[in-house]
């Protein structure tokens, strides 16, 4: 009788982790910076119809990137998880925490038990009535769930971009500020301009309304930073 294949449970755990960095580093970076009413979610994205920045419910918002299919399968889970607690409880209860929990779980425990991991990275952002209530939540391939204040950075060549965006960043700019700041940050990594059209950029915006979730057109970042 043959022996069974072995793999040592650490190199098993580092081929998995080396294998979803890989996959996630092809894709484009996402970018979150709070501003004075809110937080920007900003990242590069020719196609207008494969969105990798969502709203999940009234005041949270999802972002991912990776394989397109899988943080999708997770933006979808989400909606799902937070329309029934607020139907079930109430739409206060929804708490960006309590899904970026949800989804830390779901993740380490692929990354842990199944033969391929997810690659994937993603925010859970949430902004409540001012500064000291918005929550970023980055939730990485392997479960980790880190939560960031003021910016925060997922997918490319997230640790450059971060220290960059550290460097320049300053409390209670204003939302043209942050769009000048976020697409100059890319595009100075890439050492190449951007079409306005060529980006994906949302809010979350304390002062639109119960909906704080919003789309920025082509038009409102070809204006702010012009």
């Amino acid at each position: 009788m043959s022996l069974p294949y072995y793999v040592p449970p650490e190199q098993l755990m580092k081929d998995r982790a080396e294998y979803a960095r890989k996959g996630i580093a092809r894709g484009r970076a996402i970018l979150a910076i709070e501003y004075a009413d809110g937080v920007l979610l900003i990242g590069e994205n020719p196609s207008g119809a494969l969105h990798k920045i969502s709203e999940i419910y009234d005041r949270i918002a999802f972002a991912g990137v990776g394989k397109y299919n899988e943080f999708e399968s997770l933006r979808v889970a989400g909606i799902r998880h937070a329309d029934i607690k607020g139907y079930a409880y109430g739409r206060s209860d929804v708490a960006a925490k309590t899904l970026a929990s949800a989804y830390s779980q779901t993740l380490g425990q692929v990354f842990t038990h199944e033969i391929k991991p997810f690659e994937v990275e993603i925010f859970v952002v949430e902004v409540g009535e001012d500064s000291d209530d918005t929550r970023i939540f980055r939730v990485t391939y392997d479960g980790n769930l880190y939560d960031e204040r003021n910016v925060a950075v997922i997918g490319g060549e997230s640790e450059a971009l971060l220290a960059s965006v550290q460097e320049r960043f300053s409390p209670g700019m204003s939302l043209a500020e942050a769009i000048r700041l976020g697409a100059s940050l890319f595009e100075d990594a890439e050492s190449k301009s951007v079409a306005p059209d060529a980006w994906e950029a949302a809010v979350l915006d304390r002062t639109n309304g119960r909906r704080f979730f919003r789309r920025l057109t082509a038009d409102e970042i070809a204006i702010a930073r012009s």
